[in-house]
């Protein structure tokens, strides 16, 4: 038998049916998973529950240390805006 020849598939007309069936099912469960994940709402909520877990641990509460990090970003930002303003006048 030659590379290019195949062996005659043996199977049964109903056996390869329900195999094409079964196939089909994964198919469909497998876009339906893809549509899911990829959708805006889900992305949303997927990012919405990541920031909050920055800020809040469900076990320990209120994260202080990543709390306090971004308080003080914002208030030496607020800060230099301030200092800038006041400097252009």
């Amino acid at each position: 038998m030659s590379h290019a020849e195949k062996p005659a598939d043996t199977r049964a007309p109903d056996t390869i049916e329900k195999e094409i069936e079964a196939t089909r099912d994964r198919l469909a469960v497998t876009i339906d998973q893809l549509l899911y994940r990829s959708s805006p709402k889900t992305i949303a909520k997927r990012e919405v529950a990541s920031f909050k877990g920055f800020f809040v641990d469900p076990q320990t509460g209120p994260r202080t240390d990543n709390i306090i990090k971004v308080a003080a970003g914002v208030g030496g930002f607020v800060a230099v805006m301030l200092i800038i303003r006041k400097v252009a006048k």
